[in-house]
């Protein structure tokens, strides 16, 4: 399914609200001006809410399991806005709340 390519200005957050930011975006693509995310990076996840005793959170970290199928990356497909994630230790997905609009990918 085609969605809007994420890069480091798309704001993207945990199920309970935390910021979710690439460690490592792809520096030979830019979207927007800036680099965009694939697939193979994990997200570190800051502010999440669901903390002990509520369950076994916070969301610390998050990864896209399926992203682009025919835009890469140096060999990677791209993170896009429709993408599968999950967040790590809840197993919640990563929500894509707004991304550029301009650069879809399939």
């Amino acid at each position: 399914m085609p969605g809007p390519i994420l890069h480091m200005g798309a704001t993207v957050l945990c199920a309970h609200g935390g910021q979710a930011i690439p460690t490592v975006p792809s520096p030979v693509v830019m979207v927007s001006g800036m680099p965009i995310a694939t697939i193979a990076a994990p997200y570190a996840i800051a502010g999440c809410a669901f903390v002990p005793p509520a369950g076994n959170g916070p969301c610390v970290t998050g990864q896209w399991i399926e992203g682009a199928t025919t835009v890469m990356s140096q060999g990677q497909p791209v993170a896009i806005m429709t993408g599968v994630s999950t967040c790590v230790p809840t197993g919640t997905p990563m929500m894509p709340v707004m991304a550029q609009t301009l650069v879809q990918a399939t």
